[in-house]
């Protein structure tokens, strides 16, 4: 889905870049993880995660170009792209609650997100 990911890419672990996100918001890398969830409405996010159990990054498609299947829990991912940091207002923050996405809320009901903006995603049954 999306851009081909480059055969020469920097291939980073998932947990490497969820350590210091801030360092890869340049240059884009690949990361490989699971879907522990995914948009309910149209599959326009995703969130990665190292294995299951852990915590992830919401993934989400560059120009909003492309998306995931509304089924692609559990499937193993593999995304090219770059991280980036943002506050969402309590509106934007309200919405993705709704898709089923897990945030941590600041008082006003706004949050401070890390998400990875992926170029290109590909998907495979989990073994």
């Amino acid at each position: 889905r999306g851009a081909p990911i480059a055969a020469d890419a920097q291939v980073v672990p998932l947990a490497k870049v969820l350590e210091a996100p801030e360092e890869y918001s340049k240059a884009p890398v690949v990361v490989d993880g699971v879907i522990s969830q995914a948009c309910t409405r149209k599959g326009c996010w995703m969130e990665l995660v190292p294995a299951a159990g852990k915590e992830g990054v919401r993934v989400t498609f560059k120009d909003y170009g492309f998306f995931v299947p509304l089924d692609s829990k559990g499937m193993i991912a593999r995304a090219e792209g770059v991280t980036t940091i943002k506050t969402l207002s309590k509106k934007e923050a309200d919405h993705l609650a709704e898709e089923g996405a897990k945030l941590t809320r600041n008082a006003d009901g706004t949050a401070r997100e890390f998400s990875f903006i992926a170029s290109g995603v590909e998907l495979r049954k989990a073994d």
